[in-house]
């Protein structure tokens, strides 16, 4: 038997101030889409901000449904209206905010949704994570949150 250890790397920010423009940016719109989740149930309001190859930023928010099941994650709503919006253009980062302190990492399901699309770009997508305030964390690509990861190749 072998023993093998899996482990991920990813920067942590003090604050907004010290992140470059553009991922700063990218995480006050996150936070913004924050106040258009529908959360009910939960209460768990969670934003999503995609930085497109086109300069595009496309917003999501979490909306909840009675029967949850039917509901859907902030990330996944900005990442199906950026691809139905602008069929083929690059995603270049996402950010994931929500009215939390601490920042919020993307569920399991939609660290899979995020996987395909930097499978199908072929090109890491940087994901930003945030509270309402203070530190961030940022990760260079999607496959780094998802270590022994499911794929298009596995299907084959």
């Amino acid at each position: 038997m072998i023993i093998r250890r899996l482990t991920i790397e990813f920067e942590e920010w003090e604050n907004e101030t010290t992140l470059p423009e553009m991922e700063a940016k990218l995480l006050q719109m996150a936070r913004k889409a924050t106040s258009r989740a529908y959360a009910p149930y939960s209460g768990f309001k969670v934003g999503a901000a995609i930085m497109l190859e086109n300069g595009e930023i496309i917003q999501g928010s979490n909306q909840e449904n009675s029967s949850y099941p039917v509901g859907t994650c902030a990330e996944r709503t900005a990442l199906y209206y950026a691809s139905s919006q602008f069929p083929g253009v690059k995603i270049k980062a996402i950010a994931i905010s929500a009215e939390t302190g601490e920042p919020i990492p993307p569920c399991g399901m939609c660290r899979q949704a995020m996987l395909e699309f930097e499978t199908i770009q072929n090109l890491n997508i940087p994901v930003i994570m945030g509270g309402k305030t203070g530190k961030i964390w940022k990760t260079s690509s999607v496959g780094s949150l998802l270590p022994l990861q499911f794929d298009h190749n596995h299907l084959k």
